[in-house]
């Protein structure tokens, strides 16, 4: 497939409205040119691991894999990253929650599979992918608890001790919160509303001196942070 020159440039969502998962395919490998041979070669490995471990999900009218391009892209161009075990957990940041059997290759279930899903990172990737990995995977919900109420406080102290994990976090949620107006149906109100009380929590981790990015790159945060609350107010904040 032929790709226009400018797909090095162009915004993500527009790729994949464009030319889809190998739009983001191509765009990926793009950015991955500028690492070093073996840095390649273990983001390569990552990426070839999320697409199969997520081969038959999908998020509403796209490929899951989408949304994982998305998030690795975002924090090499927009953020520059050049951290590859940060861009590499990014990759495989749904991979414990979505297929821990599959990822550890066995048959325990529950916290069982996510501690050998987990193990088996390491064992891959090194100790510090499956750490960060672990700091941005949903814990197992209380049922008798509201789940987003969960999910938020989950959020804030997981991302507390992990300054890199926040990266990887605040890429996921631009994808989810910013892209939200690329969502249809039901989806749309019920994920505004759950995401909706992060941005607070989500500018107060970034600004943080620890969270490792530039100023410039705060302020590109703080402006895609804001987008969303301005989508999520236009969803949710409708009159009568």
């Amino acid at each position: 497939m032929d790709f226009p020159a400018y797909l090095a440039t162009m915004p993500m969502h527009a790729i994949t409205e464009i030319h889809g998962e190998p739009g983001l395919l191509e765009r990926f490998r793009l950015e991955v040119e500028a690492f070093d041979p073996g840095d390649r070669d273990r983001l390569t490995e990552a990426l070839d691991l999320a697409a199969e471990l997520h081969r038959d999900d999908r998020r509403v009218r796209e490929p899951y894999l989408n949304h994982l391009l998305r998030v690795a892209i975002r924090m090499m161009h927009h953020y520059q990253v050049r951290d590859v075990d940060v861009i590499v957990a990014g990759l495989l940041h749904d991979a414990v929650e979505d297929h821990p059997a599959e990822l550890a290759d066995a048959g325990p279930a529950g916290d069982e599979a996510r501690g050998a899903a987990l193990a088996t990172l390491a064992d891959r990737f090194g100790p510090r992918v499956a750490r960060l990995v672990a700091a941005v995977t949903n814990p197992v919900y209380d049922p008798d608890r509201d789940r987003d109420t969960q999910y938020r406080e989950h959020v804030a102290a997981s991302l507390d001790a992990e300054p890199w994990a926040r990266v990887i976090k605040v890429s996921d949620f631009t994808d989810n919160g910013v892209g939200v107006i690329h969502t249809v149906g039901p989806k749309v109100a019920r994920s505004a509303a759950k995401y909706r009380p992060l941005v607070p929590v989500f500018r107060e981790l970034v600004g943080r001196p620890d969270t490792p990015l530039s100023p410039a790159v705060k302020r590109h945060i703080f402006a895609q942070l804001d987008l969303a609350e301005e989508r999520f107010a236009a969803i949710l904040d409708q009159p009568g």
